[in-house]
């Protein structure tokens, strides 16, 4: 196949995306195929659409997304790639938009009898710490709604600092949402072609599984699979599959969890493009699966050829 790795971009994520790209390009390029590697900066710059014009002219036959956050999972890209008639890897326009806001993935989980921890949608210039009392309580936590490697995200125990926290998602995002904060086992369950791979038990060594544990080697211990009873395994598992058809999600996507006192599984939100870097936990799993990066980055662009010269590239609807 010849491929173009789209990577970069100008979400928060920019450097993981980079990382992302290069070694799922490497990978590809391993497995045989003719890969162009892309830098799809498109803040201040026509990168992107360069990117989708050369795409266009050079007989490429898929694109394999290697972006995270912003424009590059929130089903923009996706749009224009659809518009130019370009498969490519991962979920379609709705299916990303959706996933990517938490606050509507979240009310989907609810209104489907998946279990999602509670929370509230504020407005970031008229905080009320008596409404998250009363809502939510404390200790909760504070992240953008619409953002990805819990980016502007902080614990909150007490209500003199929520402002603060408040402050500093919204470096990040102007849709702030503040959830109840839940103790105990996080987990993370990959989909590869609506097929589940091995949980993923995460272990950090800060009180969350931030952005410096996730990219940092050390910071972090996984369990694979998690250490769990093996009838929790199952309603997890069947809750990740449940989230990855009811969003209409495709090819690959990662679904996280956190276990409460009650061992009752709670979904946060669902990654429809995942890291791809050396630390990354989709590789981890599919790798406990028998599946090495190579085998899953082209199992991935396989999925996408064959979406080629189908009517519709887009998402399954909701």
């Amino acid at each position: 196949m010849n491929i173009a790795v789209f990577m970069g971009g100008s979400s928060s994520e920019r450097e993981v995306s980079l990382m992302s790209g290069k070694a799922c390009a490497e990978a590809l390029e391993k497995a045989g195929n003719n890969v162009t590697m892309y830098d799809v900066e498109w803040i201040g710059s026509n990168a992107l659409f360069e990117a989708v014009e050369k795409t266009t002219k050079n007989g490429t036959d898929i694109v394999f997304l290697a972006l995270h956050g912003g424009l590059g999972e929130n089903g923009g890209v996706q749009g224009i790639l659809e518009a130019a008639g370009i498969p490519y890897t991962g979920s379609g326009i709705t299916a990303s938009a959706v996933a990517m806001d938490k606050n509507i993935s979240k009310a989907l989980f609810r209104y489907h009898d998946i279990p999602t921890a509670p929370w509230l949608l504020i407005n970031p210039e008229n905080i009320e710490p008596a409404e998250v009392k009363d809502t939510i309580g404390y200790p909760c936590v504070v992240k953008p709604a619409d953002q990805g490697s819990t980016l502007g995200l902080s614990v909150v125990r007490d209500p003199s600092k929520l402002k603060r926290a408040v402050t500093k998602a919204m470096l990040f995002s102007s849709q702030i949402m503040v959830e109840s904060y839940i103790t105990g086992k996080e987990l993370s369950v990959p989909i590869l072609d609506e097929h589940a791979l091995p949980i993923i038990e995460i272990r950090p060594s800060h009180e969350i599984y931030d952005y410096e544990c996730k990219y940092t080697s050390g910071m972090c211990s996984y369990v694979i699979p998690a250490d769990v009873p093996g009838k929790i395994a199952q309603i997890v598992t069947q809750y990740a599959q449940d989230v990855f058809k009811l969003l209409g999600l495709r090819d690959i996507a990662r679904i996280d969890f956190r276990l409460d006192e009650q061992n009752c599984p709670l979904c946060f939100e669902a990654n429809t493009l995942p890291g791809m870097t050396g630390t990354s936990l989709v590789p981890k799993s599919a790798a406990k699966a028998g599946i090495d990066f190579t085998g899953l980055v082209t199992k991935i662009a396989q999925n996408a050829y064959n979406r080629k010269g189908t009517a519709s590239y887009g998402a399954k609807s909701i």
